[in-house]
Formats: structure tokens, C-alpha cells, sequence
């Protein structure tokens, strides 16, 4: 019998379908059909807000739980940006140079993270957080309305470069991976914590 709850199968099965309805929004993106597309969209961004209420309500967070979240995560995001770029190629092609310095960053902080640890960063930190539901409500909002918003969009983006230096920081600064930092000055907390912990008692 399995050790782990029910609710932790939940979580995860609900993680697992940002992931397996990947291939199904890209066909619909690349048959044209937008409003299939922008409903699904939707429903996976709405998913990431679910299975981190579950994960938390229930307290069945886990290492495999992070990881699967994060790719869930990106993938969501990449579908979604591969969709703004096809159905608004004239705004991407506007800001493409603000996009191209996020995707640097983003492959910077990708490439620092395999180099230190092995493996993705999954720090999920607050301003991870912050810039995710920012990116989500932007995409979205772009896709139901038909008209981007530069104001929203510059926040966004504006949001998620300062995560992406911070997680660059993060993973310098922290020698051992580690999951669900909440930021920067936590982690300093911490370690201070623990070097007092680590002195000898005299």
C-alpha cells in the first residue's frame, strides 16, 4: 500500500495535466482554432492556482511534486507565448527585443542552475510566484480581449526579469539545491540560522 495520501495523487494528477495537454494546445493554436485554444489556455493557468491552493491546504508537497510543477509551469508558459506570438506577431515583433533579453536571462539562470546543482533551480520564491500570475493574467486577458496591454505587459516583464536575477542570485548564493525558497533574504536568514547552529559549544 502506498504511504501517500490521497490528496497528494490529486495534486499531482492536476500538475500532470498542464503537462499531457501540451501537444493538444499546439494543434489547436496550429489548426486555427483560437477559441478552443484560449479556453485551454486558461484552464492550465487556472490549474497552477488549484494544485498550489491543494498542496498547501492539504500539506502534500514534495520534492517530485516541485519539479513536476515547474515544468508544468514553464511548459504552460511556452504554450501560451507560442500562441501570443502566432495570433499577435505584431506585438511581438514590437517588443521582440524585451522578450529575446527575458529568454537570455531565463537560459542564463537555466544553464547557471544544471551547472551548480544538476538540475532546475525550483525555488518557486515569491517573486517567482508574483511574476507567474502576472504573466498568466497578461496572456490571458491578451487572449479573451484581442488587445494586449503594454502597461500589463511591461509589469509583467518588468516583474519576471527581477525574479530571474534574483534566482541567478539565489543560485549562487546557495551551495546545496533546495525547494521552495521564499527569497533572497530568506535564504540569508537561514544560513545565518544555521551557521549559529554549526558553531561549537564552548
Amino acid at each position: 500500500m502506498s504511504s501517500h495520501p490521497r490528496p497528494y495523487y490529486l495534486v499531482n494528477a492536476i500538475t500532470l495535466y498542464r503537462i499531457v495537454t501540451v501537444p493538444v494546445l499546439l494543434w489547436l493554436l496550429f489548426t486555427g482554432q483560437y477559441p478552443l485554444f484560449k479556453w485551454g489556455v486558461a484552464l492550465s493557468f487556472f490549474t497552477d492556482l488549484i494544485d498550489g491552493f491543494l498542496a498547501r491546504r492539504f500539506k502534500v508537497t514534495s520534492i517530485a511534486g516541485t519539479k513536476l510543477d515547474s515544468i508544468g509551469d514553464d511548459l504552460t508558459v511556452a504554450v501560451a507565448l507560442t500562441g501570443l506570438i502566432i495570433i499577435f506577431p505584431e506585438f511581438v515583433k514590437t517588443h521582440f527585443t524585451i522578450l529575446m533579453i527575458l529568454a537570455g536571462v531565463f537560459l542564463a539562470q537555466l544553464s547557471y542552475a544544471f551547472y551548480r546543482y544538476g538540475r532546475m533551480s525550483n525555488f518557486h520564491t515569491w517573486l517567482a510566484k508574483t511574476a507567474a500570475l502576472l504573466q498568466g493574467c497578461f496572456l490571458i486577458l491578451t487572449f479573451f480581449t484581442g488587445h494586449p496591454s503594454v502597461v500589463f505587459f511591461y509589469i509583467a516583464t518588468g516583474i519576471t526579469l527581477l525574479e530571474l536575477i534574483e534566482e541567478i542570485i539565489l543560485v549562487h548564493f546557495l551551495p546545496e539545491w533546495k525547494a521552495n525558497v521564499h527569497s533572497i533574504f530568506h535564504a540569508q536568514s537561514d544560513k545565518k540560522k544555521n551557521g549559529l547552529k554549526e558553531q561549537p559549544v564552548r
